[in-house]
């Protein structure tokens, strides 16, 4: 229905909006203001039922928003966070992300769509044109503003439309429980968990590609190779989080090369064992230049030297490398003395 077909007394009253002269664009004044085009009045501003119909869709999409809030919530206490599920055609995702991800997606966007209908359909669509005013705010200014909102506020009708006020009003209460339920997820307390890993006496090292026990004559001079501890398989929930920890670097260099005493006494025949996490940000360490022992840090450029107990040389490294005391077994495998005397990774220093 257009405004052509509503009879004149049902029409709401217009406003005068304007933009003042409106003047006829010609050679002397190519840019004339041509004015405001007639207003077409909505189904809404004529008719009751309509505009009751909009009012429910609003009030639909509130409480849609609630019930997806409420269901993060629920998604976030029920759901284990190692159950995972299929969703096609993405393939196997974490159930409890995919749940969050979903309820607050929904919980966010209707709100966003219930306002975007409540001022589309029933708040005044009358387009208004104002001449620019000077920044300060003058008395006249301030009046204006103050009756353009109570205009605002009036067209609307907040106060008589309790049905979109009070499920709007549930909505946004309900959705910053979203971020509180969040919280949780931060963890408990890491206590002594930092300081310590999975290295321990007795502890092989498995080299990371074969998945084999690694003996000295498998560590050529001038390579690079990585190890993890024995026992820690792919297929354990803490894998990545042990991993992060535990993650070797090992490099065989002639004994002669190695100027700290240190890192001396915890090799084995010119083998050096250190962790492979930057002491930066934690990044994993991957580039070997084997003329000047240099490892390089692939994210923000930290260089250290693996023949002076893997100190820092250049970037933004705080500190060196730990290294790892390493010597064999009985049966000639590799294997750690120890576990590294300080913690690994970047900021524990900073943290206590």
């Amino acid at each position: 229905m257009s405004s052509q077909d509503i009879p004149e007394e049902n029409l709401p009253a217009e406003q005068d909006h304007a933009h003042g002269a409106v003047g006829i664009a010609d050679e002397q004044n190519p840019f004339a203001d041509p004015g405001l085009p007639p207003h077409e009045h909505r189904i809404q501003d004529v008719d009751e039922r309509a505009a009751r119909r909009s009012e429910r869709m609003v009030a639909l999409l509130f409480t849609v928003s609630m019930l997806a809030t409420i269901g993060f919530i629920v998604s976030y206490v029920a759901i284990p966070n190692d159950e995972s599920i299929f969703v096609f055609p993405i393939g196997h995702l974490s159930a409890m992300n995919f749940a969050l991800g979903l309820t607050l997606g929904v919980a966010l966007f209707c709100i966003g769509a219930g306002a975007v209908h409540w001022a589309r359909t029933l708040m005044s669509d009358v387009e208004v044109a104002d001449d620019r005013h000077p920044i300060e705010a003058s008395p006249e200014v301030r009046a204006k503003v103050h009756a353009d909102f109570r205009q605002g506020a009036k067209e609307s009708a907040f106060g008589r439309r309790k049905l979109i006020r009070n499920t709007m009003f549930g909505a946004l209460a309900l959705v910053p429980l979203s971020g509180v339920m969040l919280l949780g997820g931060l963890g408990p307390a890491p206590g002594t968990s930092l300081r310590h890993t999975l290295w321990a006496k007795g502890k092989r090292l498995i080299n990371m590609n074969t998945n084999q026990p690694l003996r000295p004559e498998d560590v050529a001079v001038g390579s690079l190779t990585f190890a993890k501890p024995d026992g820690l398989e792919e297929t354990d929930d803490q894998f990545q989080t042990e991993l992060a920890k535990a993650a070797l670097m090992i490099v065989r260099l002639q004994p002669d090369n190695i100027k700290d005493k240190r890192e001396l006494d915890w090799s084995h025949e010119g083998i050096v064992a250190f962790s492979k996490i930057c002491t930066h940000v934690g990044c994993p360490i991957s580039l070997y230049e084997q003329q000047t022992h240099h490892v390089l840090c692939p994210c923000h450029q930290s260089t250290f030297d693996l023949s002076d107990g893997a100190r820092v040389i250049f970037g933004p490294a705080g500190h060196a490398l730990p290294q790892l005391r390493i010597g064999v077994d009985s049966e000639g495998y590799l294997q750690a003395l120890g576990d590294f005397e300080e913690p690994v990774g970047p900021a524990f220093w900073e943290r206590g």
